[in-house]
């Protein structure tokens, strides 16, 4: 079970939500989405700079990044003694004396995340430690294997032991404007994960314009996701502020007219401390506290805990260490 980090430095158990069951496809309601380009870059183009949170605060805010990140490695060249590594990092993110000299207890990523081949050895290193794995699926990075495959193939990962599935959605149904085809077919991933929970990968950068984001985010939410996820990491342009403002007003929208929390994983080019300061004041700005939490918030990351450990070591002693004093595995 994910859970919250306390001004005791303590970590308690979070309380759940209700899983988005997802809803009919609403034409009407995804025609009505737009997208104000210029007015969102100028929007984004302002977070780096106005905000600005120092020592103290500063390192609390990159725990509460640590303990959202989905520590990542999808390489050809994994090996189970690599994903080994990568569990026990997850398991103690960050080195114990400077833990302790944090006053943090019982501090752990959101998740791991790794190809199908790599679920048993991760589920084995995780076992007891209650972080989930979470399997890349649907013919993962381009989601152009033939579709029985793709949801067979979640069922699989499942049935590993994967507890949070990514999805790759198929970019054409965005890029022609087949709305009920994606509807369909994220519905029916949806249905392959059963308990579960799936990440729709919008692959926003090869979706065209801002409003493609917002009409893709709204049918993957009305089709039961429960996250939508901006990239897959292996596209040319990945997370960027601009999308992601409209994703999580999407998400806002969708939460205001159903009820439901949808939560929001920006993935790939997220590699500095700096970059998770400035995604957690936009997720505070725009949704609230409630999506500063692992359950409705992840990084899609992997060199960026190596960065936020380096801070927090700058923080305790006053100076920066080289960065193998923080391997990730």
């Amino acid at each position: 079970m994910q859970t919250e980090n306390t001004t005791s430095g303590t970590l308690l158990p979070l309380a759940t939500e209700p899983r988005n069951p997802g809803i009919a496809l609403d034409m009407r309601w995804v025609h009505s989405a737009q997208a104000n380009t210029s007015a969102i870059e100028r929007r984004a183009a302002t977070l780096p700079g106005r905000r600005s949170v120092k020592k103290a605060h500063q390192a609390a805010w990159l725990l509460r990044a640590i303990s959202c990140i989905d520590l990542t490695t999808l390489s050809g060249d994994d090996t189970a003694g690599r994903v080994q590594r990568l569990c026990a990092k997850a398991r103690q993110p960050v080195r114990e004396d400077l833990l302790a000299e944090l006053g943090m207890q019982g501090l752990t990523t959101g998740a791991v995340c790794v190809y199908h081949d790599m679920i048993a050895p991760a589920v084995r290193a995780l076992d007891g430690s209650g972080i989930p794995v979470a399997a890349v699926s649907t013919g993962f990075p381009a989601g152009l294997s033939p579709f029985h495959l793709r949801v067979a193939e979640i069922g699989e990962s499942v049935a590993a032991g994967a507890r949070e599935i990514d999805i790759v959605i198929s970019r054409r149904h965005v890029l022609t404007g087949d709305w009920q085809s994606l509807h369909d077919e994220m519905r029916t991933f949806r249905d392959a994960c059963g308990d579960a929970h799936i990440k729709a990968i919008l692959a926003t950068g090869e979706l065209g314009t801002l409003r493609n984001v917002a009409r893709a985010s709204l049918v993957c939410m009305m089709a039961g996701a429960d996250f939508i996820k901006t990239s897959t990491g292996k596209e040319s342009v990945n997370a960027t502020l601009p999308v992601s403002l409209v994703m999580i007003r999407a998400i806002r929208d969708f939460y205001q007219r159903t009820g439901y929390r949808v939560g929001y994983k920006p993935a790939g080019g997220i590699s500095k401390a700096k970059d998770a300061l400035v995604y957690l004041s936009l997720m505070k700005e725009e949704l609230g506290d409630r999506w500063l939490r692992p359950d409705l918030f992840r990084f899609g990351a992997s060199s960026l805990l190596g960065d936020i450990e380096r801070q927090l070591e700058h923080y305790v002693i006053g100076a920066y260490s080289a960065g193998y004093r923080h391997p990730l595995g």
